[in-house]
């Protein structure tokens, strides 16, 4: 004799996969029912022009070395934070340096032991 309990958990699953499928259908629908015309799309806003620097980081033991390069025509602030995976170990932030247009720049810092993370921050001027 088979079992009739799962019969009634396998319609609510089936339920619940069929409403999670319509429901972005209905969001879209209530959505063009706001007001706007039919095949009318919202005015595309420009794409911005690519900026900073593109910076590569390696750890080896407890030195940290960044090389960030500047591909484009504005100049790009970088800095190097660096923080030591010990608790006593003094985290840093180094000091912001001008990429200029087409230069390449190296950041060097270190920890006393290891280093738990480190990454570099952009500001761009115009």
């Amino acid at each position: 004799m088979r079992s009739t309990r799962r019969r009634p958990w396998a319609l609510m699953a089936a339920a619940a996969v069929g409403l999670g499928l319509l429901a972005p259908v209905a969001v879209s629908a209530a959505g063009r029912a706001g007001g706007e015309p039919a095949g009318v799309a919202a005015p595309r806003t420009p794409d911005p022009e690519p900026s900073g620097s593109e910076c590569r980081t390696a750890v080896e033991g407890s030195r940290v070395t960044a090389y960030c390069h500047n591909p484009h025509a504005t100049t790009d602030l970088v800095r190097l934070h660096t923080e030591c995976a010990r608790w006593w170990d003094v985290d840093a932030d180094g000091e912001a340096v001008a990429v200029q247009p087409g230069r390449t720049v190296k950041l060097e810092d270190r920890c006393w032991k290891e280093v738990g993370s480190a990454w570099v921050s952009h500001s761009v001027t115009p």
